[in-house]
């Protein structure tokens, strides 16, 4: 579970809420911010133009996707470049053709599928191909996903503006009565308010952590894809460390070799 998630969402809305009860309405300022037609419009039609941007399904699985941030990837950058150095010590005592065995073992897919086509002696460059095309097309698959809460992000502050404009046309067709001229222009910037809230409690925390999670599975797959290359030429593991090693921050380059030299 990741907690920064978890946290961060609790903790925006409930200074949000703390931001309408700290004035001098107190719990009575809550209503005031509840308004059932401003957030028909807004939510309604944030959710409207987003599902006329997309496929029935692919709005689904756009939806679906939030709970995504709430898991804790499992990137352990050092773990498999460890893993991979100890597949290039198997490649260069005992041969490519040991690393079958070795591949039975692994418990990521991508990687176990590059060993399986070292193993079969594919061409290193059809090797390469093959791997960064399913990074391609996995890249593809997340960017749909945060691409979907972008475009949440950029209808919700939209509709809460034709919202505004909505109640704006509807008091200024009335201004005899000076009295009911704050609270109509109140209610008409409600809508501006929950657009807002869409866009910056929900959708841009969403996309922002989907994005991040994407880089990070990406640089990974990188690194293995250098570095199964670097076995299947034969290099030698001590090389492939420092060539893996480009991919960390110089902090955790020291751990990594503390952690080989132990």
């Amino acid at each position: 579970m990741d907690l920064a998630s978890i946290i961060g969402l609790i903790l925006g809305f409930g200074l949000m809420v703390f931001g309408m009860l700290n004035s001098a309405f107190g719990v009575t300022g809550l209503s005031f911010f509840l308004h059932f037609p401003s957030a028909l419009i807004t939510f309604g039609g944030t959710i409207g133009a987003v599902l006329a941007s997309y496929s029935m399904k692919d709005f689904l699985a756009g939806i679906k996707s939030i709970g995504l941030i709430f898991k804790m990837p499992n990137f352990d950058t050092v773990g498999i470049i460890k893993q991979i150095i100890d597949l290039s010590n198997v490649a260069r005592k005992e041969g490519l053709l040991a690393l079958e065995e070795s591949a039975n073992n692994l418990e990521d897919p991508f990687m176990k599928k590059g060993i399986m086509l070292i193993v079969d002696g594919t061409d290193p460059e059809l090797v390469r191909g093959i791997l960064e095309a399913e990074l391609v097309n996995i890249d593809a698959r997340h960017q749909k996903n945060i691409g979907f809460w972008k475009q949440v992000g950029a209808m919700g502050p939209a509709w809460g503006m034709i919202g505004t404009l909505i109640g704006l046309v509807l008091m200024l067709q009335d201004l005899s009565d000076p009295d009911s001229i704050g609270p109509n222009m109140s209610t008409a910037l409600i809508t501006t308010f929950y657009g807002s809230f869409i866009a910056n409690w929900l959708s841009a925390p969403v996309a922002g952590k989907l994005s991040a999670n994407n880089d990070e599975e990406i640089q990974l797959k990188e690194i293995m894809i250098e570095g199964l290359l670097s076995i299947q030429a034969g290099e030698n593991p001590r090389v492939i460390e420092e060539k893996l090693k480009s991919f960390l921050a110089p902090g955790v380059r020291d751990s990594l070799s503390e952690g080989g030299e132990g």
